[in-house]
């Protein structure tokens, strides 16, 4: 089980826990933000919410701790992610659940609602989304769910704030539920000899039961800790004398079953009348779906992504920042204000060629910042469209090819964010072989936001077909390797389920907002490492480390790569941050020390170069050191190797860019 999750967050004393629970986005994450006044990442695409999120806010004159968890499609899990969440449940104190239901998709979320009434655990029901289940002619009869399952039943439009003091004003007296799910006969009698065999908890002996006969291995390995091996087997023989009952397994005939009572609810609670419908933002939405015109959709997106951040922030507001407010006026007023320092190396630690100030801030403040700042507004804007699922059905056929499906495209696509959140997005994929994977590609040829800013802004510099080149090179050793792993790592793939959120308009504030809190996270986890690398760079000049390790990686970074040996300090503080090293190439570029070749070709190197330490520490943590070092050791010389193939090419083929 999930030992993590006993962690020093959940053992604040005096306080009572909430936790939030439901399918993937039916705007969880929303909810908390207003429950706790505590921003986390809102998007319109499942997966957002990767590790628990926690805060603390007053009900009732009384405190309480509020727990955002992962979505989820069963309280059965089939992923990392649903283990999170059911093992809370399971081993925490709690008092009481939330239950966040997208109101448009109702029987989705009564699936869940009938697993918690069998846990025996309070909670009520927050019916979200109600504008848009009316925008489709739902109508729902909350006062009579109130009645069905006994607990309280509050609407809510959370992106509007309509109903939050309602949900507040009942959310520390959540209720436990008298509705009972009936099974046949057979399943009944199964459930009644297997309570007696299973150990207390804080969830009912019933509920672990139905989870068992349902295919819960995980269940079975908690169970073993606290049974003897006899006691283990008569709830392993139960069940295959169950199963011989029935010709499909177990849990396809408990959720058959659960359907069955779910659609019967849905018969005295929900009424649907024909409505017109959105057709422009529904035709749309189709369309982006779509494997013939969904592709120009995504050309005419990436287009308008390339000049908003690789013009109009690598080279307007770059060019703002680093000529006039770092070049006219920071940078010289720091040279004046250390030149009265009398000792050299003092001087030359904050504003020398690998000055704190002259090097490090600048690169991290004025070519870099503005340029993922521009990203961070494009990439929100695509999150709360709902473009980005519909973006994984598109190329799910694509990643089928390489023992993926269409699910997979959204850690890939977080990892254009930051690769380390990415990584650990990977536990909404079901199988250990799905997830190791898409964790080497992350770590491989995914760029994250300021390198893929600093990338683009390279590339503004340079042809469309160079361009081309860079991007074709990258998706073809993605592909390329994810294929041949698909192949050599042993396990199966898993089924393709997604749920599509409408197309919507993004909402001004939800990107401002989210464009500020990951500007803090830039400013927060990167600069420091762009001052340390700065300063490494410092001591190894100063030594005179740096003209040795130069010299010994000359053959590699001008013999193979074809780029000046000056390149080789963008490839040593690539170890510290990729974007760090993809700056040090823009440097040399806006420089004029590199055409349009070795441009492409230094590009294609540092992203294809070794994760920076804060995603490989989550790799260690989420694959194993074993796994995390293998990766590492493949991607670094595979990078260079890469690099070298396309330098020959290009070179010999005398390719014009």
């Amino acid at each position: 089980m999930h030992d993590k999750i006993q962690s020093e967050k959940f053992k604040e004393q005096g306080l009572e826990r909430i936790v939030l629970l439901g399918n993937p986005n039916v705007g969880k994450s929303v909810i908390f933000s207003l429950l706790t006044d505590k921003y986390v990442t809102v998007s319109n695409y499942p997966g957002t919410t990767v590790e628990l999120s926690h805060g603390t806010a007053t009900y009732n004159n009384k405190k309480h701790m509020i727990i955002d968890t992962p979505g989820i499609n069963s309280l059965i899990p089939m992923s990392e992610d649903e283990g999170v969440t059911r093992d809370i449940l399971l081993n925490e104190k709690i008092r009481g659940v939330v239950q966040v239901v997208d109101a448009k998709n109702l029987s989705r979320g009564l699936f869940l609602t009938l697993q918690l009434t069998e846990m025996n655990i309070p909670f009520l029901l927050n019916l979200n989304m109600e504008d848009e289940a009316r925008s489709r002619g739902i109508s729902i009869e909350s006062k009579r769910i109130e009645e069905i399952f006994g607990v309280d039943v509050v609407q809510t439009i959370a992106t509007q704030r309509k109903g939050i003091n309602e949900l507040i004003k009942n959310i520390s007296t959540p209720s436990i539920s008298k509705f009972k799910t009936k099974y046949d006969s057979d399943i009944e009698d199964g459930i009644r000899k297997l309570e007696k065999l299973i150990p207390e908890s804080r969830i009912s002996k019933r509920s672990i039961a139905i989870m068992i006969l349902g295919g819960d291995e995980r269940l079975k390995k908690w169970i073993n800790k606290t049974l003897k091996a006899d006691g283990i087997d008569e709830i392993e023989n139960i069940e295959k004398e169950l199963q011989q009952k029935y010709s499909k397994p177990l849990g396809y005939v408990i959720n058959q079953q659960r359907m069955k009572q779910v659609d019967s609810i849905l018969d005295q609670t929900m009424d649907t009348i024909k409505t017109e419908r959105n057709s422009f933002s529904e035709k749309l939405g189709n369309a982006c779906m779509h494997p013939l015109w969904g592709i120009p959709i995504l050309a005419i997106i990436l287009y308008v992504m390339y000049k908003f951040v690789g013009y109009f922030g690598a080279q307007v507001v770059v060019g703002y920042f680093e000529e006039t407010l770092f070049g006219v006026y920071l940078n010289p007023l720091a040279i004046e204000a250390f030149s009265v320092i009398p000792y050299e190396i003092v001087r030359d630690l904050f504003v020398g060629e690998y000055g704190l100030i002259t090097m490090a801030l600048t690169y991290a403040i004025a070519l870099i910042l503005p340029i993922v700042g521009t990203f961070f507004i494009a990439f929100g804007i695509l999150e709360d469209s709902g473009y980005l699922p519909r973006l994984a059905i598109m190329l799910n056929k694509v990643f089928n090819k390489m023992g993926l499906n269409g699910k997979a495209v959204l850690p890939m696509i977080l990892g254009l964010g930051c690769d380390t959140m990415a990584t650990l997005t990977t536990r909404i994929l079901e199988t250990k072989k799905e997830r190791i994977i898409v964790t080497l590609l992350l770590a491989l040829g995914v760029p994250c936001s300021a390198q893929l800013g600093v990338i683009l802004g390279i590339l503004a510099s340079v042809s469309f077909k160079a361009t081309a080149i860079w991007a074709g090179v990258i998706l073809f050793v993605l592909f390329l390797v994810g294929y041949l792993s698909s192949r050599l790592i042993p396990g199966k793939g898993s089924d393709f389920i997604l749920e599509v959120p409408p197309i919507r308009v993004p909402q001004a504030k939800n990107i401002i907002v989210k464009t500020l809190a990951r500007i803090e996270w830039y400013l927060r986890e990167a600069v420091p490492l762009f001052l340390l690398g700065t300063l490494i760079l410092f001591i190894l000049d100063k030594l005179g480390a740096l003209v040795v390790i130069e010299q010994f990686a000359s053959p590699i970074v001008v013999g193979l790569l074809g780029l000046p040996i000056k390149a080789t300090e963008a490839f040593l503080i690539g170890f510290f941050r990729r974007d760090y090293g993809a700056a040090g190439l823009f440097a040399l570029a806006e420089a004029g020390q590199l055409d349009s070749t070795q441009i492409i070709v230094s590009l294609v190197t540092i992203t294809l170069f070794v994760p920076c330490i804060a995603n490989f520490f989550i790799m260690v943590k989420e694959r194993g050191i074993k796994i995390a070092v293998a990766m590492a050791v493949f991607i670094f010389p595979f990078a260079f190797l890469v690099g070298g193939v396309l330098n020959f090419i290009l070179r010999n083929l005398e390719v014009v860019l």
